[in-house]
């Protein structure tokens, strides 16, 4: 049977209509390309694999990217040959969902920062540290003793477009934290990349920007410089389940949890933009995509989902105060996906985490996998 039979006859099978439509090029040599979506428009290729549970890619130039591991090796990895190097070690508690997490990089000093879990005593911890290299030997510490647990441990830290540094933290597993403006556990904060506190910062001599958060693991800004953020719902807290979030997030704001769960309109309390309801995505790292590439993709806001198992597309209204569309792509293609970032070339890039023990381990996981045009 000819390829584009053997198609075709695919598609009658799972229909074609509906979201994330999956043709495999069955004809291709290639078992690391698989062509998604009804057009048939863009391939998804791998450009690197082997890993150990990487969680953040970060890229240094136009042919270099950093990529974390948590365990606590940090890897530079080159686009163009696809080999990579571990360039320093961090000694870290890699313990249930911590480890070396968040990564960004101070272009203009070549500096790095990373979030990562660690043990004192019988307590676990986060770090935010400044590197003076990528051998992660010299440096100060940012942050510290940000609450840690095997769960809700947060991780994500960005570079806004203020030139402020912002970190997600997690509840750390004790959800009244999160509401407690003593502690930086289940937050949003946000400092100089120094680690002074920013004179603006809603609450004074503090770096805790938005509040009420339960596990936020991504964070990204559209355009105009508005802040968005992913969050883990409840997975059995008060016999509660799903209602994963994505915020727009204000200074000073407080998202709720645990006193609210999705969108409930309680005064005080910001409501969601876009939230799971009864499904459970585990939203993770996110990122707008601007480019040309994609046309129909342009100003998009893409979210990698663990349990979920997909990455999700999400249309804003022009006010950025709606969601206007959503799509779910690759669902269950590539098992759990960690995060999606824009690199310089235009296109978007994908980690997966099977190897996290939460998921079925792929041939060649855990996997970078990049996103380009069908030519």
């Amino acid at each position: 049977m000819k390829r584009r039979a053997v198609l075709s006859a695919i598609a009658a099978a799972v229909g074609v209509a509906g979201l994330s439509t999956l043709y495999f090029m069955l004809s291709s040599p290639r078992r690391d390309v698989a062509t998604v979506g009804q057009s048939a428009g863009y391939t998804v290729e791998v450009v690197h694999d082997g890993l150990t549970i990487p969680w953040e890619i970060c890229f240094i130039s136009g042919e270099e990217a950093l990529v974390t591991e948590r365990p606590g090796q940090l890897r530079l990895l080159n686009i163009s040959s696809r080999r990579s190097t571990v360039v320093g070690e961090i000694e870290v508690a890699h313990v249930g969902e911590g480890g070396l997490l968040g990564l960004a990089y101070l272009e203009e000093s070549s500096k790095i920062i990373t979030y990562y879990t660690y043990r004192s005593g019988s307590k676990l911890f986060n770090r935010v540290h400044m590197w003076d290299s990528l051998e992660v030997k010299d440096g100060e510490v940012l942050l510290d003793e940000i609450p840690g647990a095997s769960i809700h441990d947060g991780g994500r830290v960005k570079i806004g477009p203020d030139g402020k540094l912002y970190v997600t933290t997690g509840d750390a597993s004790i959800p009244p934290l999160s509401q407690d403006l003593n502690s930086l556990a289940g937050k949003i904060l946000r400092v100089n990349t120094d680690g002074t506190i920013p004179h603006d910062n809603p609450f004074p001599s503090s770096p805790i920007y938005s509040y009420g958060h339960r596990n936020p693991q991504g964070i990204c800004w559209r355009s105009d410089g508005s802040t968005y953020a992913t969050e883990h719902g409840p997975s059995g807290e008060g016999g509660l389940v799903a209602n994963d979030e994505l915020n727009r997030i204000v200074a000073g704001g407080n998202y709720g949890w645990p006193l609210v769960v999705g969108k409930r309109g309680m005064s005080g309390m910001i409501d969601p933009v876009y939230h799971s309801g009864s499904e459970t995505w585990a939203p993770s790292g996110c990122t707008f995509y601007y480019g040309e590439d994609f046309p129909d993709w342009d100003g998009s806001l893409f979210f990698g989902a663990l349990r979920g198992e997909h990455l999700h597309r999400v249309a804003l209204s022009r006010d950025g105060s709606n969601v206007e569309s959503a799509e779910k792509l690759f669902v269950g293609t590539f098992g759990r996906l960690r995060n999606v970032v824009q690199g310089p070339d235009g296109l978007l890039y994908l980690l997966t985490s099977n190897r996290d023990g939460r998921g079925s381990v792929r041939p060649g996981d855990d996997k970078v996998l990049r996103i380009t045009p069908r030519k």
